[in-house]
């Protein structure tokens, strides 16, 4: 896709984190009927939260507003990546899945550390 009709979409952050969403819904449709209102959907949600900041910070003029928003997306990746973990506890997710999860969190959280380091150097 190289038309961007928004400015997030050209985050690279944005489309990894995208990407990463799609896998963890992928995940969490084998959860059992039992964790829907659990788990299930607070993987789903934390996990999309983290795209949906990096969108709204991406849509804020002042670069202390987008910075404040990719904290908000890191803390919902740290959410997400607390949740895989706790899924794999009770057996949800198997070894292979979670050292995946865990490789697509960590290069997700560097990202967008870079970032927001480089939007709060221009802020100032």
């Amino acid at each position: 896709m190289n038309d961007y009709a928004f400015p997030f979409e050209k985050l690279r952050v944005w489309q990894d984190a995208r990407e990463w969403i799609s896998g963890v819904h992928e995940i969490t449709k084998s959860f059992p009927k039992s964790e829907n209102y659990n788990l299930t959907s607070q993987l789903d949600r934390a996990s999309v939260s983290v795209a949906a900041n990096l969108a709204e910070g991406a849509g804020r003029t002042s670069m202390k507003d987008q910075a404040h928003f990719s904290q908000i997306s890191y803390g919902s990746l740290m959410e997400s990546a607390c949740l895989t973990i706790l899924a794999s506890d009770r057996g949800y997710i198997d070894d292979e899945k979670l050292t995946e999860q865990r490789k697509s969190i960590s290069g997700i959280a560097n990202q967008i550390n870079s970032l927001r380091k480089s939007q709060r150097s221009r802020a100032k």
